[in-house]
C-alpha cells in the first residue's frame, strides 16, 4: 500500500532530527561577531515544526558557560515556531553564550545525542543578524525539505464572509507550500470589503513580512506581503484571506476546510478549532 509522504514527513516528528548543510552560516548580534561556519547542522527538536541551525562549537567566537535561565516545558503538541526556544523538547543542557563581557543568556542549547556532541543549538530570536552565505535570513532558518511555488492563475476565485462575497478575481496569485493549505492571493482592487489595517505583523522565511488587516469586525482577517522575499515577489501588495474563516469558491466550486497535521496547527493558532 502506498504511503502519503505527509505522513511520513509528519510521522518522524516525535524523533530528534538534523541535516548538515554546506551553506556558510554567520551570526552576529549587529556587533559582535558570533559564529562564522560552513558545518552547520539543521536540528528539529522532537515536535518543532521548523529547524534551527546548530553549529560547531570550535566555530564559535566566545565561550559557553551553564545556562542562566529555567527551561520551559514544552507543550504536547506540535511546536510551531511561537513556541520559544527555551521550551525545549529533548534531553540536553541549556547553556549561555559569552563574547568578551556581553553575555546571550539562554542562547544555546546542548541537545543530549551522540550525532550532535559537538555541536551547540543557537536561538534564531537571540541575534540580530543571520546571513546564509552573502544573504540576509528572517524568521527561521529554511527547510530543505519544505518547497513554496507562486502560481499565477485565472481560475475564479470567490471568497463569501457569513454569505457575503468579500472577495472575487479571475487572476488570483496561488500558493502551493509544503503540508499547508493552497492559500489565494487576490489584487487589492478584487477586494470588495473594506481593509482596516492592524499593528500585527508576523514574518515568513519564505515570504517576508507580513501585515494584516481587520475586515467585516475579524481582526487580523487578510494580510499583505509589501516587499516579500526573493521567490516570492508575484505576491507584493496581493491580499489573502484566513480563509479557515470563510467561505471559498474556486470555479463555482466550494472548496472543503483542509484536514492535515500542519492545517489544524494553523487553525489552533488562530482559535479556529471549533469553527
Amino acid at each position: 500500500m502506498s504511503t502519503k509522504m505527509q505522513d511520513l514527513m509528519f510521522g518522524s516528528m516525535p524523533l530528534l532530527r538534523h541535516e548538515p548543510t554546506e551553506m556558510r552560516i554567520r551570526v552576529s548580534d549587529g556587533v559582535l561577531q558570533v559564529a562564522d561556519t560552513t558545518r552547520a547542522v539543521l536540528v528539529w527538536e522532537p515536535r518543532r515544526i521548523v529547524p534551527s541551525y546548530a553549529v560547531p562549537v570550535a566555530d564559535l567566537r566566545g565561550e559557553l558557560a551553564a545556562g542562566t535561565l529555567p527551561s520551559i516545558p514544552a507543550p504536547e503538541r506540535i511546536l510551531d515556531p511561537g513556541i520559544p526556544f527555551a521550551a525545549h523538547s529533548c534531553d540536553g543542557e541549556a547553556v549561555d553564550l559569552v563574547i568578551g563581557d556581553t553575555r546571550f543568556a539562554g542562547a544555546g542549547f546542548r541537545p543530549q545525542d551522540p550525532d550532535l556532541a559537538e555541536y551547540v543549538v543557537l536561538d534564531f530570536a537571540a541575534f540580530e543578524a543571520w546571513l546564509g552565505e552573502d544573504e540576509r535570513l528572517m524568521a527561521h532558518p529554511r527547510d530543505p525539505y519544505h518547497r513554496v511555488d507562486v502560481r499565477q492563475s485565472s481560475r475564479t476565485v470567490r471568497l463569501e464572509l457569513d454569505g457575503a462575497v468579500v472577495a472575487e478575481s479571475n487572476r488570483p496569485v496561488l500558493v502551493f507550500e509544503t503540508s499547508l493549505p493552497t492559500r489565494f492571493y487576490l489584487p487589492r482592487e478584487d477586494v470588495l470589503a473594506e481593509l482596516t489595517p492592524t499593528e500585527r505583523r508576523t514574518a515568513c522565511a519564505y515570504k517576508g513580512q507580513a501585515s494584516y488587516f481587520t475586515v467585516a469586525g475579524y481582526t487580523d482577517l487578510a494580510w499583505t506581503y509589501l516587499e516579500p522575499l526573493d521567490g516570492a515577489t508575484g505576491l507584493t501588495g496581493r491580499i489573502a484571506f484566513l480563509d479557515d474563516k470563510l467561505d471559498v469558491f474556486v470555479d463555482d466550486r466550494h472548496r472543503d476546510q483542509p484536514h492535515s497535521p500542519a492545517a489544524e496547527l494553523f487553525r489552533d493558532r488562530f482559535g479556529l478549532k471549533d469553527t
